[in-house]
């Protein structure tokens, strides 16, 4: 049995692997659209690029790993995607593959490899232990049903949680934020690696700015997504943001993604008057809305309390992990 690994030259064998692996791991989760997958190859996330190999055993697609190399900001790090159809591993696809991404990273001058597991199917943290990878941030995906919802209660918690933020202004679009208020998510944004968990993750704080940020949504754009946001401002200044994003393409599904405060703001409820006057937002716009999923890092009690309150509830947990090379 001989096992190569080359440039992708075949993406829907790619995504054949990738699919195989999604229904198998997360099988709550759908897989991605064929479109989607190939639209994320056509629009590339800025500020990133990108190595694609697949795997094959004779001309069977069995692997598929994609590299991502930080060029702003985290230099010294390479986030590592790495996948093998089900029915083939524990056939060295894996050790194959990953000695590929060790010997790109030091040739390139990178020192952190980083990945993640499901802990649904643990053969994922067994590989990575198995290759010397250590456990370096644990997280939690939570799921908000909203068939299961209460608006009336959750219209109750919003109007608590505001009489605690009196002062502060909502300002809400889509897409790239209004050129009065975009330096200022910059500024929010670049503290996410700052406040949120990162375990022993070896993340730099990002050097967002204006352009990354339209660069970014040009490129959600390009995939088929489309980004719900809200912030709330103090003197005419942005102190708070949340997003939602999904793709055009599956109306019933989004993810909640960033929620900071400044920390010279919080002890106001900010927090939950973002998340909720988001997710009003967006259904609004989207009234097919139906599952909304989020990450958290398991030490983010905060946050996760303010998920609880809404109604999210833990589906999966997940590990990330740090190879040294």
């Amino acid at each position: 049995m001989r096992i190569s690994a080359v440039p992708l030259d075949s993406p829907d064998d790619a995504f054949g692997v990738v699919c195989s692996c999604q229904e198998f791991d997360q099988p709550d989760l759908p897989a991605l659209p064929r479109e989607a997958f190939l639209a994320a190859l056509d629009n590339p996330w800025p500020g990133l690029t990108y190595e694609r190999y697949l795997a094959r055993i004779g001309d069977t697609p069995v692997g598929y790993l994609v590299l991502g190399f930080p060029q702003h900001d985290n230099r010294s790090l390479v986030e590592v995607d790495l996948v093998v159809a089900p029915p083939q591993r524990r056939r060295g696809v894996g050790r194959v593959l990953l000695d590929l991404a060790v010997d790109r990273a030091r040739a390139l001058g990178r020192r952190h490899l980083l990945g993640r597991s499901v802990q649904i199917r643990p053969d994922g943290a067994a590989f990575a232990e198995a290759v010397g990878s250590r456990a370096a941030l644990q997280q939690i995906r939570c799921r908000l049903d909203l068939r299961e919802a209460d608006p009336g209660r959750l219209d109750a918690l919003l109007a608590e949680a505001w009489k605690h933020a009196v002062g502060y202004e909502l300002v809400q679009w889509v897409g790239v934020p209004p050129d009065e208020v975009i330096d200022d998510v910059a500024a929010v944004g670049n503290r996410l690696n700052v406040d949120s968990p990162t375990g022993d993750l070896p993340l730099e704080p990002e050097r967002l700015d204006a352009d990354r940020i339209r660069q970014a949504e040009a490129s959600n754009v390009g995939r088929g997504r489309e980004t719900f946001n809200t912030g709330v401002r103090r003197d005419g200044r942005l102190v708070g943001w949340t997003a939602i994003a999904g793709l055009l393409a599956e109306p019933e599904r989004a993810w909640q993604q960033i929620t900071l405060v400044l920390p010279e703001e919080r002890g106001h409820r900010l927090g939950l008057v973002l998340k909720l006057e988001n997710l009003k937002f967006v259904r609004g716009r989207r009234p097919e809305l139906r599952y909304l999923d989020t990450f958290n890092a398991l030490s983010n009690e905060h946050l996760l309390a303010i998920n609880r309150q809404i109604g999210f509830r833990p589906t999966e947990a997940i590990i990330h992990w740090r190879l040294d090379v």
